[in-house]
């Protein structure tokens, strides 16, 4: 079953947070702060939204954590999926299908342009994964970050 996260889904998902960060070997990466997380998702701004993912004895086994984003080419709003995954031991069930299913019925209700999200170059299983529902990698682009001294730099001095 899948359902949108409550408050009190904040524990559930920071666990699954940190298995994800796991999974992708990027643990020293973590900062999580359980109070930012619910303010950011339920606070009265909220930046992000999440879904669950649920065994029918009600125990939370997966999640899917997005946000809206814009394209000027279309003039439309679309959704970035940060984060789809789904415990180790639950996959093959369906739940990550039906998460992503979810977040896609919930961007064409909205009337977004493009669902779109990234993936790491080595993880084989969630690309074969995607490309088996239509997802196509967009090879032509390249992520670009900033971040701690460099974000804060640039937004102090406009140069680094």
């Amino acid at each position: 079953m899948i359902r949108p996260a409550t408050p009190e889904d904040v524990p559930a998902i920071s666990r699954l947070i940190r298995a994800l960060a796991e999974y992708e070997k990027l643990t020293h990466e973590v900062v999580l702060d359980e109070s930012l997380l619910r303010d950011h998702l339920f606070g009265s701004r909220p930046y992000a939204e999440a879904l669950i993912a649920e065994e029918e004895d009600g125990t939370p086994v997966g999640f899917a954590l997005f946000f809206h984003n814009y394209s000027t080419f279309l003039t439309r709003p679309g959704l970035y999926l940060e984060d789809v995954f789904v415990l180790p031991d639950y996959r093959g069930r369906g739940h990550g299908k039906a998460l992503l299913a979810a977040v896609a019925r919930i961007a064409v209700e909205r009337k977004c342009g493009r669902l779109e999200w990234a993936v790491l170059d080595w993880n084989e299983p969630a690309i074969r994964f995607y490309k088996s529902f239509g997802g196509k990698p967009m090879d032509e682009w390249t992520v670009y970050r900033l971040t701690g001294h460099a974000l804060e730099l640039l937004a102090r001095d406009g140069v680094q």
